[in-house]
């Protein structure tokens, strides 16, 4: 079930397991409008939601839809296990790492990890 959870001042769609994946750089805007509905500065997708490509980076699509919420300023979280996924693909590797040290777009393995980067950021 998707909720609204507020983080300090964070206001986080939590997006439910199961719905329409997030395939192409334009399923990003039924994301991005459900958060603008809620009133949300973050969007927390489960892997489990993501296409099948999502993670391939030669499709570009993981590229589109993060410069799409980045354009709009709304930060991302895409929360879950993408180890093996990790382990298949440097590119990928190095994509995660640099991504997650900026302060929009982020993987983290589960939602307490997004909750204590939310709360990191509000503290410093």
């Amino acid at each position: 079930m998707t909720q609204l959870i507020e983080i300090g001042t964070a206001r986080v769609l939590q997006c439910a397991d199961n719905g329409p994946l997030l395939a192409r750089p334009g399923d990003a805007n039924d994301f991005l409008g459900d958060a603008w509905g809620h009133e949300a500065t973050v969007v927390a997708i489960p892997v489990e939601r993501l296409g099948p490509d999502f993670l391939d980076l030669s499709t570009r699509v993981a590229g589109e839809v993060f410069q799409k919420f980045v354009n709009y300023h709304m930060r991302l979280a895409i929360v879950g296990d993408i180890g093996a996924r990790l382990e298949a693909s440097k590119a990928l590797t190095d994509f995660v790492r640099e991504t997650n040290k900026g302060t929009s777009i982020w993987f983290v393995p589960d939602f307490e990890s997004l909750r204590a980067r939310l709360e990191g950021i509000q503290a410093a």
